[in-house]
């Protein structure tokens, strides 16, 4: 397995488009990517590294965030969590690691509306090999919450969509 998927030499691991069309699909359509790269972008409307979603207000709509997996990845969570409580956007989905034992999971993941596991491992757009981590999709909304918890074969999506 490549060593840059254990590293994190790289933080922005690109999310394939058979699994963004899902997202579209069990969601509202995502209509602002708040942690693009210019290249990458998975919707219309996005901010990148030139207007830090970090500290920038988010401009409404339906969010989708796919954040580096650095150390920073807390912040990221913290933010997506507290601008969809305070109604800067209609809702959030997020794509991250499975990190159930760590602090911003137990402080923002386990308030959101709900926690869909992913069973199999993704493999990133660009990447040698699938993640060696779990992962999941974490969908905030208005308020706090208890998640609902469910999961999702991607292997059965990824045949869905064609790509094998």
């Amino acid at each position: 397995m490549d060593k840059v998927l254990f590293s994190s030499k790289k933080l922005d691991w690109e999310t394939p488009v058979w699994l963004m069309d899902h997202i579209n699909e069990l969601w509202a359509p995502r209509t602002v990517d708040v942690c693009a790269n210019k290249l990458n972008t998975k919707c219309e409307e996005y901010m990148d590294q030139d207007i830090d979603a970090l500290v920038t207000e988010w401009p409404g709509g339906h969010a989708f965030m796919n954040p580096p997996y650095g150390s920073c990845i807390r912040a990221w969570i913290q933010r997506a969590a507290e601008q969809t409580w305070e109604g800067n956007v209609i809702d959030t989905v997020a794509l991250i690691p499975s990190r159930t034992d760590t602090r911003y999971w137990h402080d923002y993941v386990m308030r959101a509306a709900e926690i869909c596991f992913l069973r199999g491992r993704i493999k990133f757009v660009g990447a040698p090999s699938s993640a060696p981590f779990p992962s999941c999709l974490v969908h905030f909304v208005s308020a706090p919450v208890r998640p609902v918890i469910t999961s999702l074969d991607i292997r059965s999506i990824r045949q869905d969509a064609g790509d094998e």
